[in-house]
């Protein structure tokens, strides 16, 4: 399981930070399930945010830019691409990976990724932060992003 070797953290104080949790339809329990991990940290934090709705995952770069455009200081791109008997699995991941990398630097603002890119619906099931999965992505991206908004703030304080 990928989660293994993951760092023991504390929990951070992000409050002063707005955050758009930007997450796609498809997969919904998956997705709900990431959505109430990536909740819980970010209530945790004391960070504001909320949540945005797409349609799946190939739409959530461009969100996730005109969020962080608009102002907010992170994004959690929440989504579920599941294999298929096509080629079409590969050009989602890949367009919704690189884009999501593409709006981060663009910005110079965090994008915590919690695109999940599976073989089959069980894998979703696992890493879905529900009760008796082995992984909460939605908490770790959402994590992510709030770490990574800190340092930048910090970083660009001293500069």
């Amino acid at each position: 399981m990928s989660g293994h070797g993951a760092p023991e953290q504390e929990r951070v104080d992000a409050s002063g930070l707005s955050v758009v949790v930007v997450a796609g339809t498809w997969h919904e329990v998956i997705t709900n399930g990431m959505i109430a991990g990536a909740a819980r940290t970010l209530d945790a934090s004391g960070a504001a945010w909320r949540l945005v709705r797409v349609a799946g995952s190939f739409e959530l770069p461009v969100v996730a830019k005109a969020a962080l455009d608009a102002g907010a200081d992170a994004v959690v791109a929440l989504g579920v691409i599941i294999r298929g008997g096509t080629p079409h699995f590969e050009f989602v991941s890949s367009a919704a990976t690189d884009g999501l990398t593409r709006v981060a630097l663009d910005t110079g603002k965090p994008v915590g990724f919690g695109v999940l890119t599976l073989d089959n619906e069980q894998q979703g099931l696992d890493r879905a932060g529900l009760p008796g999965s082995k992984e909460d992505k939605g908490a770790e991206a959402a994590d992510a992003a709030l770490r990574t908004a800190l340092i930048l703030r910090e970083l660009r304080a001293r500069a």
